[in-house]
């Protein structure tokens, strides 16, 4: 191996610590009920599908998942989400992956969710962002909450 391989895959590891490290940072926006930061791990052109909601095609189309939707129903924090178990493979400034997400609820009853995190990633300026984020449930602790 030489070492412009060495360097490329160098690059590759410490790129997929920083989608790690992105995502979980993601995740900790919408714990603390920062919904207006969360928005900034997307890049502009992002496509979002969450749950029922469609594919939306740009930052502009999903606002209203975070701004209006999550943001007037969560006023006080109650849930707390884990990621884990990522599955990444990094390509240059393009990245995809999943994760498995579990959601836990404390109202009125302790509850949880369990889904995946199917993404797409790009590096912009040198930042990580999704270009690309699908969440579906794949599990509950009740019927109604699945799918």
């Amino acid at each position: 191996m030489d070492i412009k391989e060495l360097e490329k895959r160098v690059r590759a590891i410490e790129d997929l610590e920083k989608i790690k490290q992105m995502h979980r940072e993601y995740m900790s926006c919408l714990d603390n009920l920062e919904f207006k930061k969360a928005l900034d791990f997307f890049t502009e052109d992002a496509e979002v599908e969450v749950r029922f909601s469609g594919v939306l095609k740009g930052k502009k189309a999903f606002l209203q998942i975070y701004l209006g939707t999550l943001a007037t129903r969560r006023t006080e924090r109650y849930d707390g989400h884990l990621v884990g178990q990522p599955v990444i493979a990094v390509d240059g400034d393009t990245a995809r992956g999943h994760w498995l997400v579990y959601m836990f609820f404390s109202r009125p009853t302790v509850e949880w969710v369990q889904g995946r995190h199917d993404c797409e990633y790009r590096k912009e300026n040198g930042e990580w962002k999704f270009s690309q984020l699908k969440f579906a449930r794949t599990l509950a602790s009740k019927p109604d909450l699945f799918p």
